[in-house]
């Protein structure tokens, strides 16, 4: 136990508290371990909408994910911790270079659930040795609802966006916890504090979000650029712009970002290569390219297919057919249906001659259903820009 407090848990909590932010946590917070009823409804409810799509695994083990007694019995405390990834730049300005890559913030620097899980680590093991009590780390992997656990334990509030917001630290905070057996006093919740504004539901480019505090993932941008598997639904392709990894629109809107400092974190840095990469050089990625690019990055794990299929999109809105169309062009050819099938798409965006003469070359021996699909669409598109830097659509038959 804690020397000149033996036993006493609100010096047990405080001695955690200063080890977490000497080991690089940015903020830290504790809760009991047991979920309040209506997280479990709040989640039944958001399965029931389908608002998760494709990804399967938030449907799978759900009593678990309620609730974190649930998922360890033996949990008495959950320890919230943030690590600051604040951007150096306002990353919003980058979707008006049509010829530039957007990636999101998040990705920039080295993969996050590394660095988190190792800090994690250190300062369970310091706990194990200090106390000698079981416990359990989590970072965004495991089947605990973190953004709800982090808010409970004082260091920040869910946004209307749904995203964690801190006082400290607006939107970028990379989120992990820790369960253990520790029965320690709780901080107190922290209050919402958005008020009337919403800025972050009116700046989505999909409207993914169907209520305040309501997120369609269906809808959204990083999840179609990210967890989707296909081919992005149609009527978003054009909302994409530029976007070829995540999204932060709604995230760096916040009014709360102004209180946010740089990130020290040296591993969250932005590396020069993913900050605003050209589409063009992008497109050209194989398998082994993509991999050397990204190596110690989360995007690593969104896999060659799906990021090209992104990128090819950003080329079809880029309106700039004369730099863009060669890189098309090769992708036209791509081993991967995902790939060949955006890049239909992206031709008949900039060059709908071109794309009639590709289409009645190529529609007989293409075998992929959803490549036919794309030629078979038969549309051909002029594309204009809207005053934010978005492409805006006019369909002809």
């Amino acid at each position: 136990m804690t020397k000149g407090a033996p036993g006493d848990p609100f010096a047990i909590r405080e001695e955690i508290r200063a080890e977490a932010l000497r080991l690089g946590f940015d903020a830290v917070g504790f809760a009991p371990a047991e979920a309040p009823p209506e997280q479990h409804e709040a989640l039944a409810a958001y399965l029931r909408a389908g608002w998760h799509g494709a990804m399967t695994w938030l449907a799978e083990r759900v009593e678990q994910r309620a609730d974190p007694v649930r998922l360890w019995p033996g949990a008495r405390t959950l320890i919230a911790l943030g690590m600051n990834y604040a951007p150096p730049h306002d990353p919003l300005p980058l979707l008006t270079e049509r010829d530039r890559a957007v990636i999101s913030v998040y990705a920039h620097g080295r993969d996050y659930h590394l660095v988190v899980k190792s800090r994690l680590k250190a300062l369970g093991q310091w706990m194990w040795r200090r106390w000698g009590r079981d416990l359990k780390v989590f970072v965004d992997t495991a089947p605990v609802m973190e953004r709800p656990a982090a808010a409970r334990a004082g260091i920040g509030w869910q946004g209307k966006h749904t995203n964690l917001v801190s006082r400290s630290h607006g939107s970028w905070l990379f989120l992990g916890e820790i369960l253990t057996a520790l029965e320690l006093p709780p901080d107190a919740p922290e209050h919402d504090h958005c008020g009337t504004c919403q800025a972050c539901l009116d700046i989505c480019p999909t409207a993914a979000f169907p209520a305040p505090g309501r997120l369609d993932a269906r809808r959204c941008i990083s999840y179609l650029t990210i967890e989707h598997p296909g081919p992005i639904p149609r009527e978003f392709r054009a909302a994409m712009g530029n976007r070829v990894y995540g999204c932060d629109d709604c995230l760096a809107i916040c009014p709360w970002n102004k209180f946010a400092q740089q990130a020290k974190e040296s591993a969250f840095a932005p590396r020069a290569a993913l900050s605003a990469p050209r589409l063009v050089d992008l497109a050209s990625l194989d398998d082994a390219g993509f991999r050397a690019l990204f190596a110690g990055t989360a995007i690593k794990r969104t896999g060659r297919d799906r990021f090209v299929r992104n990128v090819a999109i950003a080329l079809g809105n880029s309106a700039d057919a004369a730099t863009s169309l060669p890189a098309i062009r090769k992708l036209l050819d791509d081993a991967s249906p995902l790939v060949r099938g955006a890049a239909v798409w992206a031709l008949s965006r900039l060059s709908p001659a071109e794309f009639a003469r590709e289409r009645d070359q190529r529609i007989d021996s293409e075998t992929d259903a959803d490549v036919r699909s794309e030629w078979l669409a038969g549309t051909a598109h002029s594309v204009g820009v809207t005053p934010s830097g978005f492409p805006t659509t006019t369909v002809t038959a």
